[in-house]
């Protein structure tokens, strides 16, 4: 199949990931004919799991506008815009890159908030409580532990079974990158993550979340879509949420039909928008 005649697609994984997070929709978008580029963020780049635990030290420091420069910098040395998804701070930096009008329609899965979405459920702090509880480790890389792993990601699982997803996934965190998010919520005008809600220009969103999400449960991502709409811009916002669904969407068992909606949908708004 000829893929100069689809959208591209660049994937935006989140934190305590690689790009190795995004093997399953990468494959799948693939198949179905795109071309998709899933690159690391700065310091991870191509790098495997273990050599990052082992040498996290390229981590420190970096953060959000950072990350999301050199997303656009890889954005814009494409041939033509693309769709852009990104999970959990991804999301975050895909809401940031829609602001920068950088591609033809945008997914959140499970995204966290930009700046003035004020939604902060108990579980959503408690998934932070490891970084945000030292505030002099902000430029730092703290690992995840397999038992704060199991409650941000494997919550659906026995604990046996996501220790292994653990070991096969989870790298140490951008420190810096969790406080900007947090400091950003109750800062829209300044807040690192701001976003103009109410540009009428910005390609579509879609935003999804799961129902039993502990990192972004659905009122996040209720939250989000409702400051997007409440802005008064005409600009395409929509919502999706998944019963049963863990913070792992892009992996979790049934991870093809969420896959699958946000393509369709993201082709299906990306072709309209290019029609305008």
């Amino acid at each position: 199949m000829n893929t100069t005649t689809k959208t591209p697609i660049v994937l935006i994984h989140g934190l305590w990931m690689t790009p190795k997070s995004w093997d399953t929709w990468a494959e799948r978008f693939r198949a179905a004919g795109h071309q998709v580029i899933v690159p690391g963020w700065p310091g991870i780049d191509d790098r495997t799991v273990e050599d990052i635990r082992n040498n996290p030290e390229a981590l420190k420091g970096i953060g959000l506008t950072q990350i999301a420069d050199n997303y656009e910098r890889i954005i814009r040395e494409l041939p033509e815009k693309p769709i852009i998804i990104g999970h959990s701070f991804g999301g975050v930096l895909t809401q940031m890159l829609a602001d920068r009008g950088l591609g033809v329609a945008y997914v959140g899965v499970a995204p966290g908030q930009t700046a003035g979405v004020t939604a902060l459920p108990l579980s959503t702090l408690w998934t932070g409580t490891p970084i945000l509880a030292n505030p002099f480790g902000k430029n730092g890389a703290k690992p995840l532990s397999k038992r704060h792993f199991h409650f941000t990601f494997g919550n659906d699982l026995p604990r046996e079974e996501s220790d292994k997803l653990w070991e096969e996934f989870a790298v140490n965190s951008y420190n810096r990158v969790f406080f900007e998010g947090v400091l950003s919520v109750l800062n829209e005008k300044g807040g690192v993550t701001h976003v103009d809600y109410t540009r009428t220009d910005r390609a579509p969103l879609l935003i999804i979340t799961g129902e039993i999400d502990h990192v972004v449960p659905p009122a996040i991502g209720e939250a989000i879509v409702k400051k997007y709409q409440k802005s008064g811009s005409p600009a395409v916002v929509d919502y999706k949420t998944y019963p049963g669904r863990t913070h792992r969407l892009v992996s979790q068992d049934g991870w093809e039909e969420i896959a699958d909606y946000a393509l369709e949908w993201a082709t299906a708004h990306a072709v309209v928008e290019a029609a305008k």
